[in-house]
């Protein structure tokens, strides 16, 4: 088992665990591969949901430009349902599933067919 597959299980781990869904585990692979590299680097693999800056970058980054989407509060209000799902004290909001928590609120496994 390489070292994706062992994240893609960890992740699956936390859908499951932590945000009480049963994962797809095809578009949590999909997710995972898109997020590239930085699901190999300590900092960059977690989303700090604390930080207005990064909440922006994945409404810029991921929301606008990965999944299309136009800008507007609802993005603001899927982000704040994603870390009320992967719940607001959990420390460790892994990139990859945070991603997927929101691909799955918008109806947007499309982009990754």
């Amino acid at each position: 088992m390489g070292k994706r597959d062992e994240l893609i299980a960890k992740y699956a781990a936390d859908l499951t665990n932590k945000c009480g869904m049963t994962p797809d585990l095809d578009l949590l692979t999909k997710v995972t591969i898109g997020c590239g590299p930085a699901i190999y680097d300590a900092d960059a693999e977690t989303v700090a949901s604390s930080s207005p800056d990064e909440l922006e970058t994945v409404r810029r980054n991921f929301l606008i430009r990965k999944l299309g989407l136009t800008d507007g509060p609802e993005l603001t209000d899927a982000i704040e349902a994603a870390i009320e799902t992967y719940g607001r004290s959990e420390r460790n909001k892994y990139r990859a599933v945070f991603y997927y928590l929101l691909v799955k609120h918008f109806g947007k496994e499309s982009v990754y067919a």
